[in-house]
Parts: structure tokens; sequence; C-alpha cells
């Protein structure tokens, strides 16, 4: 299946001049969604994961049933101010500005292998501060895989010392 065909391209979202890759096209349709979660799991097949962290929102709906698929623990990273227990905090460059992402401060344990699922890469700000979180809490950050990688952005470049997997690159 060409699971690209499956993602739709909606014009000037969320402003003028910008492609947003719609991902609810794939995810409606259960042989593409089925595929793109087998495609993401069996990567890491056999590499011991004990936990899949995913990045929110979008993340959550590839990061879970790939946990599931490997056998391991789902953490979710939020947003600033959503977690509801202690959280550790790390902030991320935008085009114009910063934001942040968090997670909870016992998500991981030292030593615990992390895979670390999104639903997209652009400039890979909030993966690379994904990572951040999951090695200062002692993780080991065995992979970052994506389904979509907007490769005209290079947010990959942020992520260089890390196994980087997308499924699908633009």
């Amino acid at each position: 299946m060409d699971l690209a065909k499956t993602i739709r391209d909606v014009p000037d979202f969320p402003k003028e001049g910008i492609i947003f890759k719609d991902i609810t096209t794939l995810t409606k349709d259960p042989e593409a969604l089925k595929e793109a979660v087998d495609i993401l799991a069996d990567h890491y097949t056999g590499q011991e994961i004990d936990l899949v962290v995913a990045v929110e929102a979008r993340g959550y709906i590839f990061g879970a049933p790939v946990a599931y698929k490997l056998g391991a623990g789902f953490v979710p990273v939020r947003k600033v101010g959503k977690l509801p227990a202690e959280t550790l905090r790390e902030e991320y460059e935008l085009e114009y500005g910063t934001d942040a992402v968090e997670m909870h401060k016992d998500a991981i344990q030292p030593g615990q292998k992390v895979l670390i699922v999104d639903d997209l890469i652009a400039t890979g700000g909030s993966a690379a501060a994904t990572a951040r979180l999951v090695e200062r809490l002692g993780g080991d950050v065995v992979g970052i895989a994506f389904l979509v990688e907007l490769g005209f952005l290079k947010g990959v470049e942020k992520l260089k010392g890390y196994d980087v997997f997308t499924v699908i690159e633009y």
C-alpha cells in the first residue's frame, strides 16, 4: 500500500502558504492505519524496548499501538501544565519564539530503553526536546520514529546521533 497516497494535503492551513499533511485520512482507513503501525513497530521488533514515549497529540495515535505491539509501556509527553504529577520541562525553539514539553519525573527509570514516536517531523524541535527529557531521566533513546518526514525542513539534522526512522518522506 502506498501510505503517502492516503494522506490529504490541506492548502493554506494553519496559515497561507503552508500545505498541511492531514493524517486523519490515513487513520480513518483501517488497512492504512494497521500498515502504518505495523511498519513502525516492525522496525524495532527484537530491540527490547521498555517504553514508547509519544508526543502530544497526534503522536499518541501511533505511539500507543506501537507500544502494545512491542510489549512496551507507554509514556505521554504533553504541553506545559497538562500532566497532574511532578514534571520535568524542556524548551525548544520555534521559528518565532519558544515552546516547551513536559514529562512526569517518574516516567522513566535509569537504563530503560526508550523509543520516541511522533506522527510527523517538521523542524525537529519537539522531538529533540523529548529526547533530552528521556536522557535527563536516565533513559536510553534507542530510536526516534515518525510516520511522516517533511525533508525540506531538515528537522532530522536536530536529531544527529540518534537512530531516526521515517515511513513517508515528502
